[in-house]
């Protein structure tokens, strides 16, 4: 027992409850995707529904190896990657919006040759981004005021970027920019730029709204929520599962409204979970994933380093925001958007995103706590505090 332990501790570093946290939310996303997925089996496999579960526990298993492969890597080497990431996947998300593949109206997956498998450019991105940004605040932390070199730079790349996506897909856009604008707080950016960076993401926004291929998409799911006597298909369904589950749900397996609301397995699955595991269930998961938030923020609050701090900040809010805003469009409390309930969903390279981020993550929690050990204690660590100038 003492060996096996020995093992875990020297091949697993980083935060244990992290660990603990993705590994039960994955293994979890394997059990839900496999009871959603009936409809979608006898649909496209001939009733085959072991086909996506076998696809989906490879990809889950997939993203695990990669989460653990990026906790390997030190962390402040992912400063340089994110830089290059960041200027490959701009033209990556042009020649997407421009020659990508057409699903649901709009230009979002790129396929890979040789290997012939699509993923999204947008998942790339926002990875490259959100470290790029950290990396940038960072190195700037002692002339965080001049507008010039440092503010600018950085307007420019999340202008860029956000534009590119919301083109093709406006939540994800809002999303990214929502999380870019918190790095910048705990950044110490003064408020005055911050204000900069709202009305400009507003303007790109609204620009895209109408230029985009999902603008009218967002405009009348805006006015659908609006409408309070009309209720979209998708959320009358949605409502009709997390109201039939009752406290402790129909059991696993035992969904009815899986045969009936669209995308069960990704858009809505915190629906199912609640039909099938009640409202324990459901408040279950929005736990594990406030814990993984406040996880994230106390590497941020330990970390002797203003990139680890912001990079964990960063990720951790962009994981953690999307599952809030997934949960919260199937229970009533937003539009719908079409984004997956990140570590649950069925997905594909977006389950291997999200491994990276989780393990770069681990990756902070691991290099900081050794440095402390090399260093001694961190009671006089300078911390990183947001400016109000």
């Amino acid at each position: 027992m003492s060996q096996f332990k020995t093992w875990i501790d020297e091949h697993f570093k980083g935060d244990p409850i992290i660990w603990g946290i993705v590994i039960l939310l994955s293994l979890f996303s394997i059990l839900v995707v496999y009871s959603a997925t009936g409809s979608l089996a006898y649909k496209y496999a001939g009733g085959n529904t072991e086909l996506y579960l076998i696809r989906h526990a490879s990809l889950v298993f997939v993203s695990l190896f990669v989460m653990w492969l990026a906790h390997k890597v030190p962390y402040k080497n992912y400063a340089l990657y994110a830089r290059l990431a960041m200027y490959i996947s701009m033209p990556l998300l042009l020649v997407t919006y421009l020659f990508g593949s057409n699903i649901n109206e709009a230009n979002r997956w790129l396929t890979i040759p040789v290997i012939n498998q699509a993923f999204q450019p947008s998942d790339l991105a926002k990875l490259a981004l959100i470290a790029a940004l950290a990396a940038m605040l960072a190195r700037r932390q002692n002339n965080i005021k001049d507008f010039k070199s440092t503010f600018l730079p950085i307007i420019i790349a999340i202008g860029i970027i956000s534009l590119l996506i919301a083109l093709a897909n406006m939540s994800t856009a809002i999303l990214l920019l929502s999380t870019c604008l918190l790095i910048m707080f705990i950044g110490r950016v003064p408020m005055k730029y911050l204000v900069i960076v709202v009305m400009v993401g507003v303007l790109g926004l609204t620009s895209a709204v109408f230029l985009g291929q999902r603008g009218g998409t967002f405009r009348s799911r805006i006015e659908s929520f609006m409408d309070k006597d009309e209720i979209p298909f998708q959320a009358e369904q949605s409502y009709i599962a997390i109201a039939t589950g009752g406290v402790t749900g129909k059991g696993p397996g035992n969904s009815e409204q899986r045969n009936s609301l669209p995308h069960p397995y990704s858009d809505f699955i915190y629906a199912i979970i609640i039909e099938e595991y009640g409202m324990v269930g459901g408040v279950t998961v929005l736990f594990l994933y406030l814990a993984l938030l406040y996880r994230g923020m106390r590497i941020v609050a330990n970390s002797n380093k203003a990139f680890g701090g912001l990079l964990s900040a960063g990720l951790s809010f962009a994981l953690v925001i999307q599952a809030l805003v997934n949960m919260s469009v199937a229970v009533g409390l937003g539009p719908i958007t079409g984004l997956p309930l990140p570590l649950l969903s069925m997905g594909g390279t977006s389950l291997v995103f999200t491994g990276i981020s989780l393990g770069i993550i681990l990756s902070v929690s691991r290099g900081d706590h050794q440095d402390e050990i090399q260093t001694g204690s961190a009671m006089n660590r300078p911390k990183l505090k947001p400016a109000v100038s």
